[in-house]
């Protein structure tokens, strides 16, 4: 006979292995692991959202929830958007929403390069290189109502940041504000 003891051990271990498979296949599929951003970048990177006056935020990317959690929290007025192919960081964020009841927040499964950007004032993301990339092509193709990106330590390739931000945590992380709404200003350099 089982015992409650032997069977949470048993639960607990599945669980744990099932989380681990999960994001190892994520990992190998994207090419990039869910990586959370340090405390001090999510809040230089809402200080930064302060300076966007209003209208939708999109996250590129929004993990385990880490930033729309608090950004939903601490904009109730503004429609926040997020982003997450992984399954488990993708869940953890709706079922964090749903308990928080945040109804300003809203979370896809879905590859953000597909998302369609009309109601979008303010994109957010914590990507790699070539992601930063695709995002500037993106930007310079279609015509969005994008007037900001937030961007932790990976600058938006061809486009000059209207602010730096250097953080002081441990990776020394620049954090870069853009003006989008103005084309013009952002030729290739």
């Amino acid at each position: 006979m089982l015992t409650f003891e032997a069977f949470l051990i048993i639960f607990f271990t599945l669980m744990a292995l099932i989380i681990t498979v999960s994001i190892i296949y994520n990992t190998v599929r994207l090419g990039i692991s869910p990586m959370p951003s340090s405390h001090k970048a999510y809040r230089t990177m809402m200080q930064l959202a302060d300076e966007t006056d209003s209208g939708t935020i999109i996250d590129f990317g929004s993990g385990w929830g880490n930033l729309v959690i608090p950004i939903a929290k601490r904009y109730p007025h503004r429609q926040i958007i997020g982003y997450e192919l992984s399954y488990l960081p993708w869940l953890t964020s709706r079922l964090l929403k749903q308990l928080l009841g945040l109804k300003n927040l809203t979370v896809h499964r879905q590859d953000f390069y597909q998302a369609d950007l009309s109601s979008a004032s303010v994109l957010v993301c914590y990507l790699f290189p070539q992601a930063m990339q695709k995002i500037s092509d993106k930007l310079r193709l279609e015509q969005s109502n994008v007037n900001f990106l937030i961007s932790n330590n990976f600058a938006l390739p061809s486009w000059q940041p209207i602010k730096t931000i250097q953080v002081d945590d441990f990776y020394k992380s620049p954090v870069y504000l853009y003006k989008i709404s103005n084309k013009s200003e952002n030729e290739y350099i």
